[in-house]
């Protein structure tokens, strides 16, 4: 299936596509600020609506995910990073996404703060 999403103001907008069957809370030291559940795609299945420039990007501890977040609204919709295997991926801020009640989207948790 493809899922919409966007940050609140609709300057950084995307696809993402597949089978979206659960979300990881982390707990590390931004997504527990940032409140965020994430969708893992690959990021073949990611695709930007709006120009990429839209979008600013954060960095910190180990500087290999790329969080991005919009300008204007502040927004966090989506990070792009690697899975274990070296694997582009990207993840879906679920509750940045359009017609999905989050609250039936079954949640797994990450202790990030440990790693």
């Amino acid at each position: 299936m493809k899922y919409r999403g966007s940050c609140h103001c609709g300057n950084v907008a995307y696809e993402g596509e597949g089978e979206l069957t659960g979300a990881v809370a982390c707990n590390c030291s931004i997504c527990g600020r940032k409140g965020s559940l994430l969708w893992f795609v690959p990021r073949a299945q990611f695709k930007l609506l709006t120009p990429e420039d839209n979008a600013k990007v954060y960095v910190f501890n180990r500087h290999v995910i790329k969080h991005r977040f919009c300008p204007s609204c502040g927004i966090h919709p989506y990070a792009e990073g690697a899975d274990p295997k070296g694997n582009a991926m990207a993840a879906i801020n679920v509750r940045c996404l359009d017609a999905v009640d989050v609250d039936k989207v079954p949640v797994t948790h990450y202790d990030g703060r440990s790693k």
